[in-house]
């Protein structure tokens, strides 16, 4: 399943012009994974423009134009619908993109892509299905991945109610199979653009 969500992230990022490479496309389980199959994707944005702020921890359509480049890791374990800071505690697994030996991987890619100048820009990002929304465990899963060395975090719900929003019912997405079925709900009415609710309890 891992396959498909990995192709959701691609879609998230692509349809915010990113350049979207996967460089695994399989699963590895009877054997130590290599550096580079511990990479789920890495994205560039050709639009960035130097000299803006960093990004921000929680990562939102809004803060996507002020990446250039990252390597993503998608940890898409729906059945938990959030990590807790034991569950962050208690699994080397979510971390492994971090590894020295990984990032050198990633540069080493980006520096075939012509895009490997400097290491400080290369953002680490975690894709997971959310975090504690009561306190402290909020800000202690943060905490705990900033302290491991993530950059940023984007959560499935944020993406999925992204991409639910920019699918336009009277485009054909031919290069997309999930596009073109979120439409084609859409047009149904089986599913609706996110709304601010404006007047709660009207």
């Amino acid at each position: 399943m891992s396959g498909f969500d990995e192709q959701i992230v691609r879609e998230y990022f692509e349809l915010h012009g990113f350049l979207v490479r996967q460089v695994r496309k399989y699963q590895v389980q009877s054997r130590r994974k290599l550096a580079e199959e511990e990479i789920d994707l890495l994205v560039y944005n050709p639009g960035w423009v130097t000299g803006q702020r960093d990004p921000n921890f929680l990562l939102f359509a809004s803060e996507l134009p002020l990446i250039r480049r990252a390597v993503v890791a998608v940890k898409a374990w729906h059945s938990h619908a959030r990590f807790t800071p034991k569950m962050l505690r208690s699994s080397s697994e979510i971390f492994k993109f971090l590894e020295k030996n990984v990032i050198k991987q990633v540069e080493a890619l980006f520096a075939d892509a012509g895009e490997g100048d400097t290491e400080p820009d290369l953002l680490k990002i975690l894709v997971l299905p959310g975090l504690p929304t009561v306190e402290p465990h909020r800000s202690e899963c943060i905490e705990l991945l900033r302290e491991k060395g993530v950059d940023g975090i984007i959560s499935f719900r944020t993406m999925l109610l992204d991409i639910v929003q920019k699918v336009e019912v009277n485009r054909n997405y031919v290069k997309s199979e999930r596009l073109q079925i979120l439409k084609v709900l859409k047009n149904y009415d089986l599913i609706k653009d996110p709304q601010m609710d404006l007047f709660p309890g009207s």
